[in-house]
């Protein structure tokens, strides 16, 4: 299922470039009161409500996916996690480039381990990418992304895949310079995830996916989640080892080779295999 959110907080299918409204399902997801729900509701429900969902979908007249305009496709994440260097070229780059490590010691992602990023930096493609710092360089990082379905509280990486509700595309922008990733990383639009969610049952494993990233059109980064140093399921396990992860948290997986600058009036187009495309405007 590729499930989406659109216009005005609506909930879609999305099939064949097809939306599929299923708002209806949100009025099954009951009421909140104050202290709010630290994690994003529709996803923890996600399992419970797959096949309601599908029926809304069949009873649904299309309209065309041009027609809509896709937002971010978790609403209301508690945390959004990153890795670091995870891919062993990407870690070649940045050591032997100055302009990427600032004469920062650039360690193996065993060692310095994730990083957090602010939830106000999510923005959806169409929302596009805002550069704040633009006398400094500012980089695209493309990334697989999981989406955490249930509370993972230091679970195995044999069993790490049961808690995923699915996937969907990350862009990692970065501002480079010699302050904590966190920091650079957390800019206002600086993490854009999209177009929508592909559910866990349609990607059974994420290791061997494809994915590419160009900007104006000119290819800059390609490989496959294979090339990954540490798998989805290994991360997901280092993560709740020191972090409780809760329904609706995001997973940025690193990142590969071919990081490069992108400056207003650019355009980024990045795709990954079995999930889909996403356009991002620089501004």
């Amino acid at each position: 299922m590729q499930l989406c959110r659109y216009d005005d907080n609506k909930i879609g299918v999305v099939r064949d470039s097809f939306v599929y409204d299923v708002s209806a399902v949100l009025n099954e997801l009951g009421s909140s009161s104050y202290p709010f729900p630290t994690c994003d509701i529709l996803i923890k429900e996600l399992d419970r409500l797959k096949v309601q969902i599908e029926a809304l979908a069949k009873q649904s007249e299309p309209m065309p996916l041009s027609q809509v305009r896709l937002q971010v496709p978790v609403a209301n994440p508690g945390k959004l996690i990153a890795a670091p260097v995870n891919y062993l070229k990407h870690l070649e780059e940045a050591r032997s480039d100055a302009t990427l490590h600032y004469q920062n010691k650039i360690e193996e992602i065993q060692r310095v381990g994730l990083f957090l990023k602010a939830t106000s930096s999510m923005v959806a493609a169409a929302q596009g990418v805002t550069i704040r710092f633009p006398d400094r360089r500012n980089d695209h990082e493309i990334e697989l992304v999981a989406v955490i379905g249930k509370t993972a509280d230091r679970v195995t990486a044999e069993r790490a895949l049961d808690y995923v509700a699915g996937y969907c595309i990350g862009l990692d922008m970065t501002v480079r310079g010699p302050e904590e990733r966190s920091l650079r990383k957390s800019i206002d639009s600086y993490s854009v995830l999209g177009p929508w969610l592909v559910t866990s049952d349609e990607i059974a494993d994420p290791s061997g996916l494809e994915l590419s990233l160009s900007v104006n059109g000119q290819i800059r980064q390609q490989t496959n989640t294979r090339n990954l140093v540490l798998s989805v399921q290994e991360l997901i396990a280092f993560a709740s080892s020191y972090y409780t992860l809760y329904p609706g948290d995001v997973l940025f997986t690193g990142t590969p080779e071919g990081v490069g600058p992108v400056q207003a009036g650019d355009v980024i187009r990045a795709k990954i295999d079995k999930i889909g495309e996403i356009e991002v405007a620089v501004r």
